[in-house]
């Protein structure tokens, strides 16, 4: 990777606005049973499934990083996931990160993920260090001293979530949390 101009980025898939509302609904359901600032929730709006984070990305990389996924996702039918169950890494008695998990199409987006993993390595980026799981993060716990009895009852809709295009994200990191442009979407192709 070369050049001095870097973003921070990831890829990408969005949601459907539906599925965020559900979602910001399930986050206010779980801030109401646990203390105040146990958990920094995720912003609604900013919810999203990562397949891979890049990082420092030399802004000179992009065009190259973009046609790459555009590569990767012409290789690969639209599917659908849809909304599933509340979980925590790493588990529920040491919380450190609540999530809902994703089901449906799991090995179509396993499948694009590791497409994506093979891709990005052969650019210059080390591979991934840990595995893949589909899962969208709702907050990430501050002290899970505080979480010890909460019994995370929350009803999470099983709505759908079609996903037609990757994207490549930069993310700039405010105080009042992280501000994300897409600077590039890349197509999964028709049937």
């Amino acid at each position: 990777m070369s050049g001095q101009s870097k973003i921070r980025a990831f890829v990408a898939v969005h949601l459907p606005q539906m599925v965020k509302a559900e979602l910001a609904l399930v986050n206010d359901l779980l801030a109401g049973q646990v203390p105040a600032g146990s958990v920094r929730w995720v912003q609604p709006d900013l919810l999203h499934l990562t397949l891979r984070f890049l990082g420092e990305t030399a802004v000179a990389d992009l065009p190259t990083l973009m046609t790459t996924l555009d590569d990767v996702a012409a290789q690969h039918a639209p599917f659908t996931l849809h909304l599933d169950n509340l979980g925590c890494f790493p588990n529920r008695s040491r919380p450190r990160v609540l999530w809902v998990g994703l089901a449906g199409a799991v090995t179509a987006v396993q499948n694009l993920q590791a497409d994506v993993e093979t891709a990005v390595t052969a650019l210059g980026w080390p591979r991934e260090n840990k595995p893949f799981r589909v899962h969208l993060t709702l907050g990430r716990v501050k002290d899970g001293r505080l979480l010890q009895n909460v019994a995370w009852g929350a009803e999470v809709k099983k709505l759908a979530a079609p996903v037609t295009a990757v994207h490549l994200v930069e993310s700039q990191l405010h105080p009042s949390g992280p501000v994300y442009t897409v600077r590039h979407t890349s197509q999964l192709r028709q049937p």
